[in-house]
């Protein structure tokens, strides 16, 4: 792994411990040899205001790091003037790895082009208890993603992109994952203009591919440190009878539906295990886009459903196993988003597919299957991306839940 990545989470989880809210910890370039000094995307000598000392190897366990740098933080003048350095150089093995550090990401903009300050004035959380930091520090459910590094995967169409939009609007920084890099782009260069700042960074990726997904991450944390909240909202469909579907599209819906949430939730476990390590209070979330068809077998769709249904099941097994790290594991269920391109397109949506299997008995046009399908919902309409949202934002605020299948269907399908 590459040591500027490897060290960045320990680094910001220290930060995160010392000030008790979401920092950016931004790498300047990667490895420097040979002793020499590093210089920053400007050509400048990154002069650092805190220079640690991280030994010979990363081969010490992350605590033994986490240690490190936490005691590098407290013996550091500036914090003693209850600041935060700005410039971080991290030495380990005759090699230098050099950071910025800021409360978010305008403030790593504003040092890269030369602003002269020393520190960051350190935000008090004398209230946070060591096992619910957020539900203390948010004074309401819009602010517990402000200023967290999120990650949306499918993130640039869609449920993905309002999902994108809802979390910038949050104050939250987004990496818009998505195999149509092309478009996650585009929509990252809309959302910083309109919001004048950067506030999302395209990551093009393919989720169903390891490597892929590792270099992702690894860009991530050179980028901003670490990471707060994984939405794994990926997904296909392709729905067909049984009888009638050959078994490589089968088995392309459980590749990306199924196997690719394992592959995302890996990685990004990997990296919030490391933050952990030198952050022990702070909580992070993994929430996987699911759907109602996870929890009620779904008509002439059953590659879709069942990989939905075997997607809980890695929710709630992973859920077990992380909430070692302070990984909450999740997932949203939500019902059928009649508006997007997902059901709508006119030449690949579902209205069509399903028009075409036959899968709503009597129907003869597109308009006669979203009816038949509206009305299956007791609230009588779609879901919406604001819907996904707010469930989102309500699993990340509650710190005492993992594990669970979140249903948002209007009331079409209920938990008993």
């Amino acid at each position: 792994m590459n040591k500027a990545a490897f060290f960045a989470p320990l680094l910001r989880g220290a930060i995160i411990t010392k000030t008790g809210v979401p920092w950016i910890v931004s790498s300047v370039i990667n490895t420097i040899g040979n002793g020499s000094q590093g210089v920053n995307s400007t050509g400048q000598n990154p002069s650092a205001a805190l220079w640690v000392d991280a030994g010979e190897t990363t081969a010490q366990d992350e605590k033994t790091l986490a240690d490190i740098f936490a005691k590098a933080l407290s013996s550091a003048p500036l914090t003693a003037e209850n600041k935060i350095p700005a410039r971080i150089c991290v030495k380990s093995g005759g090699e230098e790895y050099h950071y910025l550090s800021a409360p978010d990401f305008a403030g790593i903009e504003k040092i890269r082009q030369g602003a002269q300050a020393e520190g960051w004035d350190i935000v008090p959380a004398a209230t946070h208890t060591p096992c619910s930091p957020i539900s203390t520090l948010a004074p309401s459910r819009a602010d517990v993603v402000k200023n967290r590094i999120a990650l949306v995967t499918g993130g640039a169409q869609g449920f993905g992109e309002e999902l994108t939009r809802g979390l910038i609007a949050s104050g939250a920084l987004v990496f818009i994952a998505d195999l149509n890099l092309i478009g996650a782009e585009k929509l990252a260069q809309t959302l910083n203009a309109e919001y004048g700042k950067p506030v999302a960074f395209p990551a093009g990726v393919n989720v169903s591919d390891e490597d892929s997904v590792r270099a992702m991450i690894e860009n991530i944390t050179l980028t901003a440190g670490g990471l707060d909240l994984c939405v794994s909202n990926a997904g296909v469909l392709r729905a067909a009878s049984i009888l009638e579907q050959d078994i490589e599209s089968f088995k392309f819906v459980t590749e990306v539906n199924y196997t690719a949430f394992a592959v995302v939730s890996k990685h990004c476990a990997l990296l919030m295990k490391r933050q952990h390590a030198a952050a022990p209070a702070w909580t992070t979330d993994i929430i996987q886009i699911n759907s109602k068809s996870g929890l009620d077998g779904s008509n002439k769709n059953g590659s879709y459903a069942g990989s939905k249904f075997g997607g809980i099941g890695l929710v709630q097994s992973f859920a077990k196993e992380l909430v070692e790290y302070g990984i909450k594991v999740n997932a949203i269920c939500p019902g059928n988003f009649f508006d997007g391109p997902l059901w709508s397109d006119p030449v690949k949506g579902l209205f069509v597919q399903y028009l075409n299997t036959g899968k709503v008995p009597g129907a003869k046009t597109v308009a006669e299957v979203k009816a038949f399908y509206e009305a299956k919902v007791p609230m009588n309409r779609g879901c919406t991306g604001p819907d996904v949202l707010r469930a989102a934002l309500y699993l990340v605020e509650q710190v005492y839940e993992t594990g669970q299948a979140l249903p948002v269907t209007g009331g079409q399908v209920m938990l008993s």
